[in-house]
């Protein structure tokens, strides 16, 4: 009997190690960030913490999000298509509940129950689950909400947008499954709290069981909200201008080898005038909305680098794999050409609204790729991509992978890293939609994998598809196509649908596929 209590003891023991071995999961996802904002994709804002990420981890050249907050975040979480997990169009709105219910079942607004989310998937594991920041994927009834989809802990903002200094209303704070009263703290900044958040639930968990934490910022997203402190070390920094600053991007992403030599910058936006042309108040102006959006940057890699502490002071940061990644390209709403909403706007804790810094930033943000946030342009829907595992990405630190990644991939690859089985049934027996995402892991090890086929897109109006170097791109109203060769063109300057007919074709033929098995449609007349 002696012998087999030892047996069963040591046993118990192994397994216990066994799952404290087991990686631990970070997501830290950026909110209308560009494409060049951050120093290891080209740009000029100081983001040390995430830089150093880079430089020891592996970094996507042609990972892809949807191009939006709500469908982005859906596909993120739940491994599929936007519009299998219910969210094609947008998310619930505060003022507007109905709004993007459409009578469809991929266009509800929120998260059906068809699929299953990461945390969800994780919990069945044995991992704690935890969220900090915005949620954006359902908030009318609390069965919409993050616990009651997997996560253990929760603080943040379950509304696309608020304010940094005063979160409050609609699109107010929430603990967990209670709303919060807006904080009186004059220093109160969403950046930190999330932050700060995390790592309190972090903190608190006593036990050594693998964790998964989300941690979602609204920076650098509307209203123009930053920290005195930091619009100091960038005011006039931007009095040179867009034109220059999107060339200095540029040639700091060739060296990189980002992009190939040669490559130009998209055409400037036709509504922006040439950085010379502007008069002298219109320069110190622009250029201070310019300076609180890179403040608020910087403030989120401020933010990254406590949290990157914080796993190091735990004897965690060499075993838990840490993803960064924005959710769509640079937001050039409510599409004005030097901002929007008055300058007395900018840092009113009372205002949620767009006070924004303008097409012509937005336009640098994503240098040099065409366009903005919402359009499947390279502008609206290449991200930012990347991946720290010490333990598990060791001989492509530094790298820089061309390997096709879209956001639902991320589920798989985090189910295949933590040797998690994903449900046929889930919610009481409910079917769940198998995954439309694959595993990026084999990126990981080596840095490469062959691509998918086609990769697919639709929303507001557009979509796309990828197969190879190829991009065809449908707009929906006009019934219109365009075809790019996003490798020797990857700013899309030159529309090969004529010269193309056969590809196009089959591009056309493959999204329509897609679209009418993948929820796509019916979708509300326009």
């Amino acid at each position: 009997m002696r012998i087999i209590l030892i047996t069963l003891f040591l046993l118990c023991r192994s397994a216990v190690s066994i799952q404290a071995q087991r990686p631990n999961v970070v997501i830290i996802m950026a909110d209308d960030m560009g494409w060049s904002d951050i120093g290891s994709y080209g740009g000029e804002i100081p983001t040390p913490n995430l830089d150093a990420l880079a430089k020891n981890g592996l970094r996507f050249s042609q990972f892809y999000n949807n191009a939006r907050c709500c469908p982005t975040r859906a596909s993120l979480l739940t491994g599929l298509y936007s519009h299998q997990a219910g969210i094609g169009q947008m998310s619930e709105d505060p003022e507007r509940p109905d709004a993007f219910h459409w009578g469809t079942p991929g266009y509800q607004g929120f998260l059906n129950r068809n699929c299953v989310t990461i945390a969800e998937a994780l919990k069945t594991n044995g991992y704690h689950t935890y969220m900090a920041g915005k949620w954006h994927v359902g908030m009318h009834g609390k069965e919409k909400w993050p616990l009651q989809r997997g996560f253990d802990r929760y603080y943040g903002i379950l509304a696309g947008a608020t304010s940094y200094l005063k979160p409050q209303g609609g699109r107010g704070l929430t603990l967990d499954n209670q709303p919060l009263d807006p904080p009186t703290d004059p220093n109160y900044y969403t950046t930190d709290a999330f932050t700060d958040y995390a790592v309190r639930f972090l903190q608190e968990q006593k036990d050594k069981a693998p964790f998964f934490l989300y941690l979602a910022f609204n920076a650098p997203h509307w209203p123009l909200h930053a920290k005195p402190a930091d619009i100091a070390k960038f005011n006039g920094k931007y009095s040179a201008g867009w034109d220059v600053m999107r060339q200095q991007r540029l040639a700091r992403q060739q060296k990189m080898g980002l992009f190939r030599s040669g490559t130009p910058v998209s055409a400037r936006d036709n509504r922006v005038r040439p950085w010379a042309e502007l008069s002298a108040g219109e320069k110190d102006s622009t250029a201070y909305r310019m300076a609180v959006y890179a403040a608020q940057v910087s403030s989120l890699d401020q933010n990254v680098g406590k949290l990157v502490a914080t796993l190091k002071e735990r004897g965690q940061f060499d075993n838990t794999l840490i993803i960064f990644l924005s959710d769509n390209g640079a937001c050039a709403e409510t599409y004005d050409e030097l901002g929007s909403r008055p300058m007395a706007l900018i840092n009113e804790p009372d205002f949620s609204g767009p006070v924004s810094y303008g097409i012509g930033w937005a336009n640098s943000s994503n240098t040099p790729l065409f366009e903005y946030k919402v359009k499947p342009s390279e502008g609206g829907m290449r991200a930012p991509f990347i991946a720290h595992y010490p333990d598990g990405i060791k001989s492509q630190r530094g790298t820089i992978t061309p390997v096709k990644g879209h956001i639902m991939d991320l589920m798989p690859t985090i189910l295949d890293l933590t040797g998690t089985t994903y449900p046929k049934t889930f919610h009481n027996g409910q079917s769940i939609t198998p995954l439309s995402g694959r595993s990026l892991l084999p990126t990981f090890k080596t840095g490469n994998q062959p691509d998918p086929e086609y990769m697919y897109w639709e929303h507001e109006w557009y979509g796309a598809v990828r197969k190879g170097d190829w991009k065809a791109i449908y707009h929906l109203k006009k019934e219109t196509w365009e075809l790019y060769n996003v490798i020797t063109d990857p700013i899309e300057a030159r529309d090969e649908a004529k010269s193309q007919p056969a590809l196009l074709a089959d591009l056309q033929q493959h999204w329509r596929d897609w679209a009418n098995t993948h929820q796509v449609f019916p979708k509300k007349s326009q």
